[in-house]
């Protein structure tokens, strides 16, 4: 076990470093000027060039993500071109909210996916497995910006049940303290992962109907109910905690259009304002963000699958 974690970590390590080296390199390639950027574009050649000499913006890539990957090190993210803040700050000051509307999202999704998925399972080609599948397909087709957008026409604008806008709270637990102002923005976060849970789980249920100890179950005269709920729920659902790990950098994607869209303060926005303003120590912290969720989703998956499936031993 412990070895399977060292493993684990050392390359986790490794794909961290890798991806920050990349992203910087590419950035920094394609940006205009640091001191440009900071400094506007009414300052004189002569400001810039002593700007981009007094942080070290004039030498080499690889000598500044040296000095880049060295900062991260000791916790430093940098500091923000646009904002004169502390990258750090920031993200620490945003990222509450974001995980909290991730959380909400996905659990929302899951809420609805895995008993849809079972049911679809167990009523196998009937017309509700039919109709479920079909609404599953439109669902995943529709962009996650046009799901919003119809969410707003019809709760907000037509039948005035939700607020357009989002919680303008500073407050992680606003989810939760202001469901009402949350609900479209959850909603439209979890519409995008329920079809993707729901076919996967109605895959991994019919797999596990065809199993020996399912009808071993029956033959014994179970009730219907209870073996689905001991022994086809748990069994069905060991796939799926893999398949959230591997979800959750596609989540912090999602958030993008959805803070975007509802103006919520979170790190997608935060992302989408740099991005804009070629914030690229912003920029930069958010893609390593990305990579983290990817790493450790994957890592945190294998966790639990081992830890809910003891016939799997963790090992090199």
């Amino acid at each position: 076990m412990a070895r399977y974690l060292l493993h684990r970590l050392v390359v986790s390590v490794l794909v961290l470093i890798g991806i920050s080296a990349v992203v910087f390199l590419l950035l920094h390639t394609v940006s205009a000027s640091p001191g440009r950027i900071v400094l506007g574009q009414r300052a004189s050649p002569q400001a810039v060039a002593a700007f981009n000499h007094d942080h070290g913006f004039d030498r080499s890539l690889i000598a500044q993500y040296l000095s880049y990957l060295g900062q991260l090190l000791h916790g430093d993210l940098g500091r923000s071109y646009t904002l004169n803040e502390n990258v750090g700050t920031l993200l620490a000051q945003n990222s509450g909210r974001s995980a909290m509307l991730s959380a909400a999202g996905m659990l929302l999704a899951l809420a609805v996916a895995v008993p849809l998925g079972i049911l679809q399972a167990v009523r196998r080609n009937s017309i509700a497995d039919r109709a479920a599948t079909a609404a599953s397909y439109v669902l995943y087709a529709t962009p996650s910006f046009l799901l919003g957008l119809l969410l707003i026409a019809v709760f907000s604008q037509t039948l005035q049940i939700f607020p357009a806008e989002a919680s303008q709270s500073h407050s992680p637990w606003v989810v939760f303290t202001d469901p009402r102002a949350m609900a479209l923005p959850v909603i439209t976060l979890a519409c995008g992962s329920v079809t993707v849970f729901a076919q996967y789980q109605r895959s991994s249920a019919l797999d596990q109907l065809g199993q020996d100890y399912i009808r071993v179950a029956r033959a014994k005269g179970l009730p219907e109910r209870l073996i689905l709920l001991r022994h086809l729920l748990r069994n069905s659902s060991l796939p799926l905690i893999t398949l959230v790990g591997t979800l959750v950098p596609t989540v912090l994607a999602g958030n993008l259009i959805v803070e975007s869209l509802f103006n919520y303060p979170g790190l997608g926005l935060l992302f989408l304002n740099s991005l804009q303003r070629e914030d690229y120590p912003l920029l930069l912290a958010y893609t390593l963000i990305g990579g983290f969720l990817t790493v450790a989703g994957s890592f945190l998956a294998d966790i639990l699958v081992a830890a809910a499936d003891r016939r799997i031993e963790l090992r090199k």
